[in-house]
């Protein structure tokens, strides 16, 4: 698939050509994962409403839940202002993190202690 040129021209990609995609539940705002997206993974999703990210271990296109059953429908994409960071907003079924918990951000981090 092709992205649409005038989003093309907007986008600020990194050296390997991948976009940020952070993802959250539409409806409650909840940050449920960081993923990546090349032009193809990014045209795909609007294409389809299916959230379709670039995975970098293994240098292929996947879909989510395509294999785990646990899918993003996607409700809306948002570009950042400086166009290197995409916001997707999907109806999350089941968990998101490939650990199994709802969300991959688990491990909170203490503030004020010293590093």
């Amino acid at each position: 698939m092709v992205l649409a040129p005038d989003i093309a021209a907007r986008l600020k990609r990194d050296r390997d050509g991948l976009v940020a995609a952070v993802v959250r539940q539409h409806d409650t705002g909840e940050v449920l994962m960081l993923a990546w997206m090349n032009d193809d993974a990014l045209a795909r999703t609007l294409a389809t409403g299916r959230a379709t990210y670039w995975s970098r271990s293994r240098g292929e296109l996947w879909v989510k839940g395509e294999t785990s059953g646990h899918h993003q429908y996607v409700k809306s994409v948002a570009l950042d202002c400086d166009g290197d960071a995409l916001l997707v907003s999907v109806d999350q079924i089941g968990p998101a993190c490939h650990t199994g918990t709802r969300t991959c951000f688990t491990d909170e981090l203490p503030l004020g202690e010293p590093l």
